[in-house]
């Protein structure tokens, strides 16, 4: 079963591409909202951007931007909130504002945006302190030593040690509370693609300086998108294979089908491919899920099915994602009769018989996916907001009828 590409690898391409001296190519990347507006703010700082069906092709320019001034919109997306003011930041020169949806908005960047200013950007929020929208007045960055705190996104880290080949002197960054270690691997494995190995002494990455060379680059399938097709396999008692996503994998949100496995399912990880088998049995399990975050959700919506509690610890950045997620999927839990108790970083959601209800969707994607997925067992489920799913999955309900139909449930 084909998923999407990954958005997560896609995004730190576009970048690593942009950056990098030449011309790079893309090859299957993620078409969504988020990796659209990716591309397209790419192409309104003056990168050449060009895009057909299977590969995308980017024209670098490790210099920065070649617009001297832009107006930015990232939309939903966390990653173009994220890791474009870094990238902007480097140039030689220019003025660029960085604004997004209200739910974008609305999420932190400040330890972002504090740790740029140390380094001696200026850099000014236009609203609310620590938020976009904001302004980059470039002049280049001569780099050096800076401390950063993870603790609520790894994407403030992948920002900065992406953007540290770009100065003078590279960047020692001492990272305190990192949260969702394995998507700093992913930022790690891409660089080297690109031609930049970071080391790491204890709790600081030490970014050379020198820039990046253009890359022939493939992008493997969503993880996290894979995990509701995994999910769902496990929760039905069918089989789902997922190719492009093996051992060798980047993404560590693979590692949901470990807690498929400890629940029950039988999981075959093969050199490239992942095959779920559903047993008829979901077992109750108490796990950490800091760092694969993502499919907090996933597990939470299927838990009801299992047959003791499902205790899902350690996940506090979940609460500063499109939503408050743990909040959101005790509150949709609840409205469907499931007894859930919650605290500032966990989730304990007990065994029951789901009620179909509308999905309060709050416009995160995950929710209405996750959700989908329990709706297997639940028909009658509906959605206040199908469509939010556009964000990385934009033909998810399409995928999973044709699921549903070549499994006869």
């Amino acid at each position: 079963m084909a998923v999407p590409g990954s958005k997560s690898v896609t995004a730190r391409a576009l970048f690593l591409a942009a950056a990098a001296e030449g011309e790079s190519v893309l090859r299957r990347p993620l078409l969504s909202d988020d990796t659209d507006g990716f591309a397209q703010a790419l192409a309104d700082l003056g990168y050449g951007v060009h895009r057909a069906a299977d590969e995308w092709r980017i024209t670098g320019r490790p210099q920065g931007p070649s617009e001297p001034a832009a107006e930015v919109d990232c939309r939903d997306a966390g990653t173009a909130a994220r890791f474009l003011p870094a990238l902007a930041s480097a140039a030689a020169a220019g003025t660029y504002r960085f604004d997004a949806s209200p739910q974008m908005r609305r999420r932190p960047v400040a330890p972002l945006t504090d740790a740029l200013r140390a380094l001696g950007v200026d850099l000014t929020h236009d609203g609310a302190e620590g938020h976009l929208p904001l302004t980059v007045r470039a002049a280049g960055m001569k780099g050096g030593d800076v401390v950063l705190d993870a603790s609520l996104s790894s994407q403030f880290l992948t920002a900065l040690l992406m953007t540290g080949p770009l100065t003078a002197g590279g960047l020692r960054i001492k990272v305190t509370g990192i949260v969702s270690v394995p998507y700093v691997e992913i930022t790690l494995a891409m660089m080297r693609s690109f031609g930049v190995d970071v080391t790491r002494e204890g709790d600081t990455f030490v970014v050379p300086p020198g820039g990046y060379r253009a890359a022939d680059y493939a992008i493997e399938p969503d993880a996290s998108a894979a995990s509701y097709v995994f999910a769902a396999a496990a929760l039905a008692g069918r089989t789902a294979t997922v190719p492009g996503l093996g051992k060798g994998a980047l993404q560590g949100d693979l590692q949901f089908v470990e807690v498929l496995r400890a629940m029950g399912a039988d999981v075959e990880v093969g050199a490239n491919a992942t095959t779920v088998t559903g047993t008829g049995r979901l077992s109750g399990v108490t796990v950490n899920m800091r760092d694969i975050s993502d499919t907090m959700p996933t597990l939470a919506a299927i838990a009801p099915f299992a047959d003791g509690p499902v205790r899902i610890e350690d996940v506090y950045n979940t609460r500063v994602k499109e939503c408050d997620r743990l909040d959101a999927c005790a509150t949709n839990l609840r409205a469907q009769g499931i007894a859930v108790e919650t605290g500032t970083d966990w989730i304990e959601i007990h065994p029951g018989t789901p009620a179909p209800v509308q999905i309060a969707c709050h416009g995160d994607h995950r929710m209405a996916m996750s959700f989908a997925v329990a709706g297997l067992r639940t028909p009658g489920t509906t959605f206040d907001d199908p469509s939010c799913v556009k964000k990385t999955f934009p033909g998810f309900h399409e995928f999973f009828a044709d699921l549903r139909s070549s499994w006869g449930v």
